[in-house]
Formats: structure tokens, sequence, C-alpha cells
């Protein structure tokens, strides 16, 4: 179902990309942002998860400006190279190579952008500054508090877990407060609950989340 891609961002940046195809004519697009572990084997479900859905998905690799081919796992082992790679990535380079997927999918039909973690925060920056997308979603993204002040130009929801040990619910607040056009939606459930192999994965959540998530995007994506 899936297969990896070159995508070249406006700057001509040569970046990589998984890209998941439904059969038949995709329905619409949708552009997944990664969390800080790469495009690894949980992103690469999510794509395929998509295609299933009858999306085209693409997932590019919003790493490869620092390292290519950036795969980690789950484990303490893996965090500190992740949190090294994220920190050293520059949010304009990446919305560039957001940007660069976006504008393959549109051939395809309307763009929606679905990000995690990391990634989530990615979505809400490509919501606010980026064309050629319909919709956005955002699942427990850190960094969405700072940029609260920013107006999305397209319908966008967001996700977040009650328990989230990275995410005060403070800040989601302040979210809420700052955007009240955009439903957050939150959940008995730590960060990450959307993915089955960390330990703080919530079926119940997930299930849930990805349920009001598809049906957003079928709304916003005909």
């Amino acid at each position: 179902m899936g297969d990896t891609i070159k995508l070249i961002a406006k700057d001509g940046f040569e970046l990589s990309a998984y890209r998941a195809s439904p059969e038949g004519t995709p329905r619409a697009a949708l552009v997944l942002c990664q969390e800080i572990f790469g495009v690894n084997h949980h992103i690469r479900s999510i794509a395929d998860g998509c295609a299933e859905e009858g999306y085209l998905a693409i997932a590019p690799a919003l790493f490869d400006r620092i390292e290519r081919a950036v795969e980690l796992g789950y484990g303490p082992q893996d965090r500190p190279k992740a949190m090294e790679l994220v920190g050293k990535t520059q949010m304009d380079s990446a919305l560039h190579d957001v940007g660069a997927a976006i504008e393959v999918a549109g051939k395809s039909g309307k763009v929606g952008v679905l990000g995690y973690c990391w990634g989530g925060t990615v979505a809400y920056a490509a919501a606010c500054r980026l064309g050629g997308i319909s919709a956005a979603c955002g699942y427990y993204g850190g960094g969405i508090a700072k940029m609260r002040d920013e107006r999305p130009k397209v319908p966008l929801i967001l996700h977040f877990g009650e328990y989230d040990q990275h995410i005060k619910m403070t800040d989601v607040e302040a979210i809420k407060r700052a955007r009240p056009e955009v439903p957050v939606y939150i959940y008995p459930a730590d960060h990450g609950f959307n993915c089955e192999e960390r330990s703080s994965y919530n079926e119940a959540s997930a299930e849930l989340a990805r349920t009001r998530t598809l049906t957003f995007f079928a709304e916003n994506l005909v």
C-alpha cells in the first residue's frame, strides 16, 4: 500500500516522504506531520489507515534537513536523539517541507493536514501560515499554546489528554480562551494516547479521537 517518494521544497531542498495510496480514486488527501520520532512504524501505520479510509496520505520526513531516514522508537534510549533532532529543526523549514507535501497531495483533491505530538504543533502552524489546505487537526501539540494568538485560516480541531505529563491543562485552557472558534477535545488520557506502541496508549480515547477526526475531514474535504 505504501511507498517512498521524493519531494522538492520551495527552497530547493529534496526530502523523502512515505505515501500510502487508497484503492481507486482518492476521496481527498492528507498530509501527516510526524512526532519527534521521525516517520516511523507508527506514522506509516496511520498513513496506511488513512488510505484504507479512501485518502491519499503523505508523511514528509521533516528531519531530513538534519539527518535522513530517521526512525526512532518510544523507549528511553531513543528520546535523547529525538529531542536533539527536534531542537535543531526550524519551524519555517518544516513548513517548507509540509508545503511540498501539500503541493503533491493537492493533485488528488482537497488537502487536510494531520499531526501528532510535535507534528500537532506543525499542523497548527500549517493551518495558520500555509495555503493549499482545507482543514487541519492536531493531536497533543505541546507548542500550540505559544502560538495561540495566530489565527487558523482553515477549519481546525485539536485533541489533548487530560493527564498529559508534557502539556499543562492550563495551556490547553489558554488555547480554548484564545481560539474559541476551534473545537478542543480533552480525553482522560496521557500524552501520546493515540499510539499503540507507547505505554500511554488509551484505546477508548484513541478510537473516539479517530472517529471525530475522520468525521471532521469528511465534512471539510468534500
